[in-house]
């Protein structure tokens, strides 16, 4: 769904930033709308995906680079790897989508704490040992913040399409009837 992004206030890079991976984050909220939390686990075609684990792996996402920037991450376990990770894209015992958002959104605001309390965009940090990054490398808090838009992007068009094979409903037609307005 396209959605515009009001302009920043001039010279405002990091009001900017925040407000394009708020945006992003709106498609995946939207396409959970008016879903239970089993239609939201259904998988409707032969991947893994459903709404409630992508809204799972967004959270865990943003949740883990927020802390490996703000040098919270804790380390992995002894020989784990990033296979290891089970149940990241799906939701296990007392999860729900309700309360996967209310940690997402807590993930969010905290993502916006430290972007505003830092004291430059050029800060760095170390990337994480994967073999998909190379070895040593830091990265500043921009391309911290330019990686969450691109991921989360990403997923919420994976979850447009998810969402439009469970019931044919898109972005625009779930945020008319969520104000209780004709759409089409």
């Amino acid at each position: 769904m396209v959605v515009h992004v009001d302009p920043e206030a001039r010279g405002d890079e990091r009001g900017a930033l925040l407000a394009f991976l708020d945006a992003e984050r709106g498609g995946i909220r939207r396409a959970l709308l008016g879903l239970s939390d089993q239609a939201a686990a259904t998988r409707p075609s032969a991947s893994e995906l459903s709404l409630s684990g992508l809204l799972k792996h967004v959270r865990l996402t943003e949740q883990s680079w927020l802390e490996r920037a703000t040098g919270t991450a804790p380390e992995p376990a002894e020989g784990e790897t990033y296979a290891d990770q089970e149940h990241g894209y799906e939701l296990v015992g007392e999860e729900t989508v309700a309360s996967e958002l209310a940690a997402w959104e807590a993930v969010a605001r905290r993502t916006e704490e430290f972007i505003h309390a830092a004291e430059t965009l050029d800060a760095t940090f170390a990337l994480p040992d994967a073999p998909w990054f190379p070895p040593g490398q830091r990265v500043s808090l921009r391309w911290l913040l330019l990686r969450l838009i691109t991921e989360t992007a990403r997923h919420a068009g994976h979850a447009d399409i998810i969402r439009e094979s469970l019931d044919g409903a898109v972005a625009f037609e779930l945020v008319a009837k969520e104000r209780g307005e004709e759409w089409g």
